[in-house]
């Protein structure tokens, strides 16, 4: 097959429409869709003047739960709802803590021992970034509070590992 004036034009406006290197083929005939991306990557042309397909959108959540099923993306939706409040949480903790804790107590790299708490408060990168300080319990890196915060209850995980497992075989 030759590329001829008349061809390489057409291939041009086709690519400039959006068209993808498969309609181009069909368009053209005679030629694959590999020769067309060829051809485009040696004629240097950029990108198109519109997509080639249009975005795809995902299905609204009322459906799946009119088939009787969970939408999945609700259980998603719900979970990143819960980690943001979780977050939220946490900051604002940390800023309340960081009111009731005595300076005497703060730590920094170079006070850290083995016997005091490893929470880091505030941003590293920093002016005022310290480590809790207060006595760490029983071999822990943290204190009773920040332990609470870090660890979290095995069943609880559990379960939300299973509701994961069980999200993901709805979708697929």
């Amino acid at each position: 097959m030759m590329w001829t004036d008349e061809r390489v034009e057409l291939l041009k406006k086709l690519w400039a429409d959006g068209l993808s290197a498969s309609q181009v083929a069909k368009q053209l005939g005679g030629v694959t869709r590999n020769a067309v991306i060829g051809k485009v990557h040696r004629l240097g042309l950029s990108g198109r003047a519109t997509p080639s397909r249009p975005a795809r959108t995902r299905a609204p959540g009322p459906r799946a739960l009119l088939r009787g099923r969970p939408d999945p993306l609700t259980g998603e939706a719900r979970a990143a709802e819960e980690r943001t409040a979780r977050e939220t949480e946490a900051r604002s903790e940390a800023v309340e803590e960081e009111r009731l804790l005595d300076p005497s107590e703060r730590a920094t790299v170079l006070t850290l021992t083995e016997h005091t708490c490893k929470w880091p408060i505030g941003d590293p990168g920093r002016p005022g970034f310290h480590f809790c300080g207060r006595g760490a319990d029983n071999g822990s890196p943290y204190c009773t509070d920040h332990a609470r915060m870090a660890y979290q209850p095995a069943q609880a995980r559990r379960n939300r590992e299973r509701q994961r497992s069980k999200d993901h075989r709805l979708v697929s």
